[in-house]
């Protein structure tokens, strides 16, 4: 640095400082150029047009990662060009040894990184949720266990409320599976009971009606992209068999879809008579007494003579 200076005509006894102020000028280009760069290449790489139209960012929500990424990288580069700005000014212009310095800072950093490595994988985690667009504010998603609305995100966490309205707070370094319910399309996925003498035949074709006819309800149409139908039978219980319905709808209506589904099929069955199967119920009275709904000969005057008196007690104990 010294002979850079000495070259340009420097007075050796103003090469300190001058020393300091190059590096000081060196570093704040450098911060300057970190800051315009930093959004450039953030603005590159999340506005990659994805294969699926639908799954493209909005313009809000880009420019909001945008902002995210390059704060992130403008503040972490800084804090570094603002290190090895010091430590050179030290070297240069004090002519101080900074061999102690920078073994010292080594240590610290070695403790730091120790005490603060769920912290800096909270970061890591964060910035590959931005880069890879798994799921973007209002979607509906399940991470680390727990499923719901995504009401704010950073690169450190991701807040979730449930459908019981409870907050949930996700650290992202949690997060080893990101489950989106909210991306571009869903199924409708509904097993359908019904019992075993019922006519299989009848009983797909009364639901494949009902989902023709929820597709062609103008209510309904722009919420579905098929009819859903009848693709199988499903598993067989103990009182009955179900049919396996599947019908793709926007990702964000599958749960409103499913229910006017389950509606419209419950009231086609009881129109045409066909029975939702349900768990037979023994009931078991105890040793010496009568079965409920049976009274002993004689005991009706006794009863209708005691429902005069609405207080009164049923019986003896």
């Amino acid at each position: 640095m010294s002979k850079l200076l000495s070259a340009f005509g420097v007075d050796p006894a103003w090469q300190g400082p001058a020393t300091i102020l190059l590096i000081a000028l060196v570093a704040l280009v450098t911060w300057w150029a970190l800051r315009f760069g930093a959004g450039q290449v953030a603005g590159h790489v999340l506005a990659r047009q994805p294969e699926d139209p639908e799954a493209a960012l909005p313009q809000v929500e880009l420019e909001r990662r945008v902002r995210t990424l390059e704060r992130t990288a403008v503040r972490t580069g800084g804090v570094l060009i603002v290190i090895v700005a010091v430590l050179m000014a030290l070297s240069s212009g004090f002519e101080v040894d900074i061999g102690p310095a920078v073994a010292g800072l080594g240590i610290v950093g070695i403790a730091v990184g120790f005490g603060a490595q769920t912290l800096i994988r909270d970061w890591l985690a964060g910035i590959f949720v931005v880069l890879e667009n798994q799921y973007n504010q209002g979607d509906v998603v399940r991470i680390a266990g727990v499923s719901g609305v995504v009401e704010d995100f950073s690169l450190r966490r991701t807040m979730l409320r449930d459908l019981d309205g409870t907050v949930h707070t996700v650290p992202n370094g949690q997060i080893t599976v990101a489950s989106n319910l909210t991306r571009v399309w869903a199924r409708v996925n509904v097993d359908i009971p019904v019992a075993y003498e019922t006519d299989i035949d009848l009983a797909t074709q009364l639901i494949n009606e009902v989902g023709e006819q929820l597709h062609a309800d103008p209510e309904w149409a722009g919420r579905l992209l098929e009819a859903p139908s009848v693709v199988r039978v499903g598993h067989f219980g103990d009182t009955g068999v179900s049919l396996k319905v599947l019908g793709q709808v926007p990702a964000a209506e599958r749960w409103a879809v499913a229910g006017e589904l389950r509606k419209r099929i419950l009231a086609a069955f009881a129109e045409r008579g066909i029975k939702i199967p349900t768990a037979p119920r023994v009931m078991v009275s105890a040793a010496g007494s009568q079965p409920p709904g049976v009274l002993e000969e004689g005991s009706s005057s006794q009863s209708a003579a005691g429902s005069k008196d609405p207080t009164a007690p049923a019986g003896p104990p």
